[in-house]
């Protein structure tokens, strides 16, 4: 039997202002306009969520830099062929610019046949040093591609030359990341210049995208989802959730996928526990569940597929890899400039690998995910799928359905670390949404462009102020240390999602967090955070470490107390005519609650008493007990001699009672019995893992 059940994780009711989509006198929206601002800049990165108008972005910048900056080309690289298509020729003076953006069709690398390659290819190796030696102006290729050709033609063959990045996340700092060593190569040369664009500046592992001292290097444009967002013009919701089921994931789908929405299905890889092994036939079990195959569009190798209400839905398989033909037709297909506006082109798009970042298909309303993603990053680039403003579309979902927990199978600890991922993504998830904080110590004074309410600021007053524009919001507080250097004033004012992102992500912090009850909350919020603060900012004094540090445990802590507050309202205002977001009515209307927060009432809130409280409610009983006792285990450290004692005195209480001890009994002896077991069998575990 399979069943399913919910864990509605967050849910984002936007103003829509239209603010995110209006244009300036040159064709720029907010986004863009902020970065070409910032177009002199030798080494630029663009912090900007999915939709936000990156690419184009990039176009205005790089005219820029080769009309009136003297660069003589511009290379644009991609994680994937796919994402080409966003840099295709666009008729930019149409919209009031000076001038239009055009890749000759020999330059497009991404439009050549073939998969994405991680090997040499000659052909375009040798297609790039041509267009090095030429008099055109733009290239595109992907990552691969520009890694092979810096291999072979050397850092000093890019001189005077743009390289902008895209999905920038995929560099890392590592020395396996040969991609970020190239880059590093070219900072130390100094004679290209880099724009780097990504939707996430943050990585799924603790590596950093860039080093301290060449990411100091690099302006900052930053552009936030709540931003991006709330300056929609249709679009009015996000939903984000998580849906835990057991037995197998295509009997629980029916549950999920929706027919009547446009949705991107992302099964999961081959490799985890929730896959079948066999992608090809999941596919197939997937348009089975939803009707009746009718064949495929010869034209664009989309499926047909009936529904029991009659209605016809066209599905593009991304999944099946096996004729490349084939494949590349449906591609096409789906990146087909005339069919970009056409809601009815397709219905449903099931993926696996593809269609995640920089795939633009305006009219998804549902981003469906089987399968615990490790990866954060990967988590907002799938809902950023989903988060593209379109005429009509005035709510997007993004489902993650995830293996529950099952006692009978041996993955049992691994599900369960799953689980745990996947509230500390939603809980994060609440800050990315957040809008912006800036923190003060009390009495600091005002700043510029925040409105502090009809009276007006007071000295020595509990002030929060807004911007009205950004929907920024100023809190003071009390005890607060401010940041010194500019470095650490750049990473309060723009970094603080990474540091929280890193923290939340801990999964030792996370399992300590939720259910361990002799943990105090400063262990984590002090301990936790400021070990990850000082590893990740060396270079900061121990005083701008705490500054970091508060800073971030104030943004996290006002983002759940918030909420806190919003549900004890009742949900959201009606009123359109300003921010209209659980989050902002909550601090807004009850800064009372929030603003008077001092350093000590900051470090004692757990920041994961939400997550448990989540986690309690979507699963029964059993259930929950099983993943508390799974994580006190670990937790213990026995002896080996001791751990071989207590298993022996365990096994005599089974043959007395009939059962096992139960390590969350209330008994203490029966209690450390259990432990014992467990922690033997950790003992025999790492003996034969050598």
């Amino acid at each position: 039997m399979t069943t399913s059940k919910p864990i509605p994780a967050v849910s984002f009711q936007t103003a829509r202002t239209g603010a995110s989509t209006k244009s300036n006198e040159m064709g720029m929206r907010p986004m863009q306009e902020r970065a070409y601002a910032k177009r002199g800049e030798q080494y630029l990165l663009i912090k900007s969520p999915p939709a936000s108008g990156k690419s184009r972005a990039l176009m205005f910048i790089a005219l820029d830099k080769q009309h009136n900056q003297g660069l003589r080309q511009a290379i644009i690289v991609v994680p994937e062929k796919s994402i080409g298509g966003s840099f295709m020729d666009e008729p930019l003076s149409q919209f009031g610019f000076w001038a239009d953006w055009v890749v000759k069709p020999q330059w497009n690398l991404c439009n050549t046949p073939g998969p994405d390659e991680e090997r040499v290819d000659p052909s375009k190796i040798k297609a790039v040093g041509q267009f090095l030696a030429s008099d055109d102006k733009v290239l595109v290729c992907t990552h691969a591609t520009f890694r092979f050709a810096v291999e072979q033609l050397g850092v000093e063959a890019f001189d005077n030359r743009l390289i902008a990045v895209d999905e920038f996340h995929h560099v890392s700092a590592s020395e396996d990341n040969r991609l970020g060593s190239q880059l590093a190569e070219f900072i130390r040369r100094d004679k290209a210049h880099i724009v780097a664009m990504t939707g996430s500046y943050f990585r799924g592992d603790a590596v950093p995208v860039l080093t301290p001292e060449d990411e100091a290097k690099f302006d900052t444009v930053t552009y936030t989802y709540y931003e991006q967002l709330n300056g929609y013009e249709h679009l009015k919701a996000l939903n984000i959730g998580y849906f835990f089921y057991s037995g197998r994931y295509l009997e629980a789908i029916e549950a999920v996928l929706d027919p009547t929405k446009k949705t991107i299905v992302h099964i999961p890889s081959v490799n985890s526990r929730e896959s079948t092994k066999d992608k090809i036939k999941e596919v197939n079990e997937i348009m089975d569940y939803l009707g009746e195959w009718q064949g495929a569009d010869p034209q664009t190798g989309f499926h047909h597929v009936k529904l029991t209400d009659g209605r016809v839905v066209k599905i593009a398989d991304l999944v099946d890899d096996s004729d490349p033909a084939q494949r590349s037709k449906v591609l096409g297909a789906l990146k087909d400039p005339a069919h970009r506006n056409d809601r009815d082109h397709v219905d449903i798009i099931i993926a696996l690998g593809m269609a995640k970042e920089g795939f633009d298909w305006i009219w998804c309303e549902h981003a469906l995910t089987v399968g615990y993603r490790s990866s954060l990053t990967e988590i907002i680039q799938i809902i950023g799928r989903a988060t593209r403003d379109a005429p009509g579309k005035e709510s997007a979902t993004f489902t993650n359905l995830i293996a529950e927990p099952d006692a009978s199978e041996a993955a049992v600890v691994g599900a369960i670390n799953d689980t745990l991922k996947a509230i500390a993504a939603s809980l994060l998830m609440e800050q990315v949404l957040a809008p912006r904080f800036t923190f003060t110590p009390k009495d600091a004074g005002p700043l510029k462009d925040f409105d502090y309410g009809s009276e007006g600021y007071k000295e020595g007053a509990n002030n929060v102020g807004v911007n009205g524009a950004t929907g920024q919001l100023h809190f003071e507080i009390k005890g607060l240390v401010k940041p010194k250097s500019g470095e650490a004033q750049r990473i309060c004012a723009e970094d603080l999602n990474e540091v929280i992102t890193q923290f939340v992500q801990d999964k030792t912090s996370l399992e300590q967090g939720l259910f361990n009850e002799e943990i105090l909350p400063q262990e984590l919020t002090q301990l936790k955070m400021g070990k990850i603060v000082r590893e990740r900012y060396p270079e900061l004094s121990p005083e701008d470490q705490e500054a970091v540090r508060q800073h971030a445990i104030a943004a996290l802590n006002v983002t759940q107390k918030a909420k806190e507050i919003a549900s004890g309202m009742g949900g959201t205002s009606e009123d359109e005519t300003r921010v209209n977001t659980a989050l902002i009515d909550g601090i807004r209307q009850f800064a009372t609650d929030v603003r008077d927060l001092d350093i000590d009432l900051i470090d004692s809130i757990n920041p994961f008493e939400a997550a448990y409280a989540v986690l309690a409610k979507s699963m029964n009983e059993s259930v929950l007990k099983q993943v508390q006792s799974v994580i006190s285990a670990r937790k213990v450290k026995i002896p080996l001699e001791e751990a071989r004692e207590l298993a022996v005195r365990s096994l005599r209480f089974f043959q007395e009672r009939g059962r096992r001890p139960e390590i969350t009994s209330q008994d203490a002896w029966e209690r450390r019995m259990a432990e014992g077991v467990a922690a033997l069998a950790r003992h025999v575990a790492e003996t034969k893992n050598g």
